[in-house]
């Protein structure tokens, strides 16, 4: 384990809801992600899992604790910075692949970069290599409808790997998948770990679990169990 901690939450909560709805859907989390780590949080519908990610990828915020990544205090950041932490930093890949039908695999990766202001041609190369490393060169002027559902993930991948960010936050990647294409794409992400992206995956699946190298289970808003495979 890469003793340089990503991210670190210290006593993070966050409540849904007032009075005798209040929900507590994070209680007092501890947790710390290393650098190159492939962990994956885990646990039953309404865990708590889902609310996790979204304060790891700034989408959310904690009503109480501390969420530090890169060793800042995300509570101390503009927005305009938490924009640019979730353009730039953070990898998001989702279960609906959110890939705009229209585009070809290339140009859906490209589209974040020509947003960030890439030039033209760096934005060609940067996402050229992210395709080559999901095995998608040969697919790169497909549209989505013409590719399987595993290769639309694998496009998703792609495109939040091209900016070389810090984290890469999976949720629920194989949930639209069958079998077949979400073994490719749980290879994909195993293949990403091990060249040294560091991947948060957040999944109901044991047996997707069982690939990280970590398993972290929530359970009621809590921290039950944390253990390295």
């Amino acid at each position: 384990m890469n003793s340089s901690n990503l991210i670190t939450l210290q006593g993070v909560s966050k409540i849904y809801g007032k009075g005798e709805i209040k929900v507590l859907a994070l209680d007092s989390i501890d947790l710390s992600i290393a650098e190159g780590e492939f962990t994956a949080i885990t646990g039953h519908s309404g865990s708590g899992k889902s609310t996790l990610m979204n304060i790891l990828g700034c989408l959310d915020t904690p009503d109480s604790g501390k969420y530090m990544l890169s060793g800042r205090n995300t509570a101390e950041m503009r927005e305009s910075e938490l924009n640019r932490i979730r353009n730039r930093l953070i990898g998001f890949i989702f279960q609906g692949f959110n890939l705009i039908p229209t585009l070809t695999a290339l140009e859906n990766v490209e589209l974040p970069l020509l947003y960030r202001g890439i030039n033209r041609i760096d934005r060609h190369r940067m996402a050229m290599d992210a395709l080559g490393e999901v095995g998608l060169i040969k697919r790169c002027n497909h549209l989505p409808g013409q590719m399987s559902g595993g290769q639309c993930q694998r496009t998703a991948i792609a495109r939040a790997i091209a900016s070389r960010p810090s984290v890469i936050l999976a949720d629920e990647p194989t949930g639209n998948l069958d079998s077949a294409s979400g073994g490719e794409v749980t290879q994909t992400l195993s293949d990403l770990w091990r060249d040294g992206h560091t991947i948060v995956l957040i999944t109901h699946d044991p047996s997707l679990a069982a690939k990280a190298q970590r398993i972290v289970s929530i359970g009621d808003g809590k921290i039950i169990s944390d253990n390295y495979t």
